[in-house]
């Protein structure tokens, strides 16, 4: 396993960390709390020492399991959780105060459940799972956020941003305040390219990078027939002719690159990880058969020049959360 420092955190994390959302069972169907901790556990043997979770997966049920494995390991485990935003507003809305949605009592109030869930005395990332650059300079959570690292219950703060809004953390990241950004970057989602990710390497800011499978539009198994649980939110995610849709250009992508589907996940998790200021990227990782697959690419090594060249012709501008 190849590592990279988290920005200015400092801390040495696995290209490969783990995305917890999937085992906190919510959204996710399918998942089951064995087979989650054995995931868990073997992508630790196998060199993974990030963990990205949030108080909103499961109600705290994702970090109760992560706690769990990571209590029984000797070695340092990084781990990283979310504040939901008080008003519930997923993602932030424009014209809403920073007071609605994360005031200093409340981003200190969660910071204590999710230190009772993980059964740590401090967490090494906090992050805030939704974020507006116009709460800068509004409220006090910068206050909170403060006192929290003061206290020694937090040793670095972080935003998750918004869904395909990445420059809508810029200002944010030029105030100082900020060490680490979440964000949505893949093969199809190129544009933290434009501008944030040249921002975070001017100000050295830690970058975890979210869905790089696209929510596995980008692993090559979905086709037109593709069958999803009900109540897996992949069923509204996919809806209509989405499934057809990331099948065709999925297509193009392997017919492009003169690869095939089975090497499709391999690539999409290159290509973030050949851009230099990615520090760690997430997939998430409900079995052991995903973990041994997506470990395998943690090596250090980036797609070739000429596949990297082709892939930006691939960018595509959606946004599927949305109905």
């Amino acid at each position: 396993m190849n590592y990279r420092t988290l920005g200015k955190t400092g801390l040495n994390v696995s290209e490969i960390g783990y995305g917890a959302w999937g085992i906190g069972k919510s959204h996710w169907i399918g998942a089951s709390d064995d087979e989650s901790i054995k995931a868990l556990k073997r992508s630790i043997e196998l060199g993974l020492n990030f963990i990205d979770t949030a108080l909103g997966y499961g109600e705290g049920h994702s970090e109760r399991l992560v706690g769990q494995v990571v209590k029984e390991h000797s070695d340092k485990i990084y781990v990283a959780t979310k504040i939901p935003p008080k008003n519930y507003q997923w993602p932030a809305q424009a014209g809403v105060r920073a007071e609605e949605t994360f005031p200093a009592e409340h981003v200190i109030k969660c910071t204590e459940q999710s230190l009772s869930n993980l059964g740590l005395d401090t967490i090494d990332v906090q992050q805030f799972h939704v974020w507006s650059d116009e709460w800068v300079g509004q409220g006090d959570w910068a206050e909170g956020i403060r006192k929290l690292k003061e206290q020694g219950k937090i040793r670095h703060f972080g935003v998750s941003i918004n869904d395909y809004q990445p420059a809508n953390a810029i200002k944010l990241i030029e105030t100082g305040l900020v060490d680490t950004v979440q964000v949505i970057y893949n093969i199809f989602e190129q544009s933290p390219e434009d501008e944030l990710l040249i921002a975070c390497q001017k100000h050295n800011i830690g970058v975890i990078v979210r869905v790089a499978l696209d929510e596995g539009g980008l692993t090559g198994t979905i086709t037109p027939h593709s069958q999803f649980a009900e109540g897996d939110f992949r069923e509204g995610y996919f809806q209509g002719d989405r499934k057809r849709q990331v099948y065709d250009r999925v297509s193009r992508i392997t017919t492009d690159l003169g690869i095939s589907n089975d090497q499709m996940a391999e690539t999409a998790l290159r290509y973030v990880l050949s851009h230099p200021a990615v520090s760690t990227v997430i997939p998430g990782m409900r079995s052991v058969r995903n973990v041994e697959r997506n470990m395998k690419v943690g090596d250090g090594q980036g797609l070739p020049e000429d596949q990297l060249a082709k892939l930006k012709s691939h960018r595509w501008v959606r946004d599927f959360y949305r109905s």
